[in-house]
């Protein structure tokens, strides 16, 4: 039986008319929403770094995206056993803010109001929290998808927080720019290229190209993480006896990233590629007892790996107040 695999635009469409929609009482096992919302920030600390969880918001999309080399039936079970929807998912948008010496350093920028009307919410969520945007010294892109860079630019497409330095993998800013690429695509990819050369093209923005190990500012270096999308990074901090690697999109799911990481999703560019580097992440987060921050993982999406046989288990880290 053919896996369905659906488009990226069968996939916004579907989602764009989730936020209207409630999961069915038989589904939702989980707690509701609260009237009034809660908090949008986490704040803890990475050895002498001053760490904060913003979010973005939420988007919602159908599970038929995940898994898509394995039996769909086998991926919704997996759903079913830990108390998610098997037809619609829920992603959280867990950006992380670092505070280390002098420096500012805040990873990805959000969708702005490009793309859900459920995100966009990081400016917001990064004043309730006390944090000034304009004191930002360095922004990290991890790769150049909607939710992780649309919210680069203001509605006179300039850089919203103007006077920090923007850092992207060589490789990731090689991939989108190259020139036809929009030509080359398929036609429902095509709004992701070209959102993709209007944020990084923004004015006011002067782009620091960098590969595999480079410091943005002691303590934190920048990690390839590739197959997600082709030039894909991932932000370590290191400080004291303490280490982070926020895995942006190179792991998307706290249950089957762990469960199967053999398993791969519709939005990934190179399936076996983003295995290969999310195993490799999987086992050195494991080995060497280094936290995760997962962009997309429930919020704060702070937490540990633990090995578990062949395959993981993500263990929230504990909320300290």
């Amino acid at each position: 039986m053919p896996l369905f695999k659906p488009s990226r635009r069968e996939l916004l469409k579907l989602a764009a008319a989730m936020p209207a929609l409630a999961m069915p009482a038989a589904v939702r096992a989980e707690l509701g929403a609260p009237e009034g919302g809660n908090p949008g920030w986490f704040r803890f600390s990475v050895g002498d770094a001053r760490v904060t969880v913003v979010s973005d918001g939420y988007f919602s999309l159908p599970t038929s995206g995940l898994g898509v080399n394995a039996d769909p039936a086998e991926v919704q079970a997996l759903l079913k056993r830990n108390f998610l929807s098997p037809e619609m998912g829920y992603s959280h948008t867990n950006h992380l803010y670092i505070e280390t010496g002098d420096a500012r350093v805040l990873v990805d920028v959000g969708s702005g109001n490009r793309f859900f009307e459920t995100v966009g919410q990081l400016m917001g969520n990064l004043e309730a929290a006390g944090i000034d945007p304009f004191e930002i010294t360095h922004v990290v892109i991890t790769h150049a998808h909607p939710d992780h860079i649309w919210g680069i630019r203001d509605d006179f497409d300039e850089a919203l927080i103007p006077d920090a330095e923007y850092i992207m993998g060589e490789a990731e800013h090689a991939h989108w720019t190259q020139d036809g690429l929009v030509d080359r695509v398929a036609p429902e990819d095509q709004q992701f290229v070209l959102g993709a050369v209007n944020s990084i093209g923004v004015d006011g923005v002067e782009w620091t190209l960098v590969g595999d190990g480079y410091e943005v500012v002691p303590g934190v270096t920048l990690i390839d993480t590739p197959g997600h999308t082709p030039g894909h990074m991932s932000v370590r901090v290191d400080s004291a006896d303490a280490s982070l690697i926020a895995t942006g999109d190179a792991m998307t799911h706290a249950y089957t990233n762990f469960a199967h990481p053999d398993w791969y999703n519709g939005f990934d560019a190179d399936g076996e590629q983003t295995v290969a580097t999310r195993k490799r992440l999987l086992d050195m987060a494991a080995a060497d007892r280094i936290a995760i921050l997962g962009y997309h993982f429930p919020f704060p999406g702070v937490g540990h790996v633990q090995q578990d046989g062949d395959a993981y288990r993500f263990v929230p880290a504990l909320w300290q107040f």
